[in-house]
């Protein structure tokens, strides 16, 4: 009634036919795994061959920022529950503004310009910290929704890992960038009304100084870690 082909026995691979294609199988997963998957996941490297494509780099760099959200959101927790101390102190330096950069003086007999949210109360400041091996910091400016600030910073010795994110009543974290680099130039417009900024951890090994330069329409600074 049915004419279904059945298999001939030597057809069939044989046991030993299996276990060395599984054999075979499990080797080259193994394979990828060392050569490939550990060192771009996780920064380990057994083989160096991870080293060569740069995917070792690139995991301990996903393995270190990975720790630093951690470490950052228990701070940022601990923080908001406990009446902890006064958050370190902060060196940060007004730079005073060319003429053209700030609101036009009102006319004696005229109404005053209209100037827009985004741009009212701008400022500038000159912010520096020094980090000692795996210490981290915080910098926040309070902004608007829409106001934005060209910002710069640097680092005296070399890479430091950086997250720049904002937060605010209701929401813990709003990411923008992150990386390890020694130097960012860029410019930062605000998602919400909040606090908007930096961290950054050291982990050259060696204390370094960050050199934060903002200009733009933010209320205040403060350091948060």
């Amino acid at each position: 009634m049915y004419n279904a082909n059945k298999p001939i026995a030597s057809e069939l691979p044989s046991t030993g036919k299996l276990l060395k294609s599984t054999g075979v199988a499990a080797a080259i997963a193994a394979g990828l795994l060392v050569t490939i998957v550990m060192p771009a996941e996780y920064g380990v490297d057994p083989t160096r061959v991870g080293s060569v494509f740069g995917l070792t780099e690139m995991g301990r760099i996903k393995v270190q920022l990975a720790a630093e959200a951690e470490a950052e959101k228990a701070a940022e927790a601990g923080a908001a529950t406990s009446a902890a101390g006064p958050a370190p102190a902060l060196e940060s330096t007004p730079i005073t503004l060319p003429t053209s950069a700030t609101a036009p003086a009102v006319a004696a007999t005229g109404a005053a310009p209209a100037v827009p949210a985004a741009q009212a109360g701008t400022r500038s400041d000159r912010t520096v910290l020094t980090l000692a091996p795996d210490q981290g910091a915080e910098i926040k400016l309070v902004m608007q929704e829409g106001a934005t600030v060209r910002y710069s910073w640097s680092s005296s010795g070399g890479r430091v890992n950086y997250d720049t994110h904002a937060d605010r009543p209701g929401t813990s974290y709003h990411g923008y960038d992150k990386g390890s680099e020694q130097r960012v130039e860029d410019t930062l417009t605000a998602a919400f009304t909040g606090s908007h900024g930096w961290f950054w951890r050291n982990r050259t090994g060696q204390p370094v100084t960050i050199t934060l330069v903002t200009e733009g329409a933010y209320s205040e600074v403060k350091r948060v870690v």
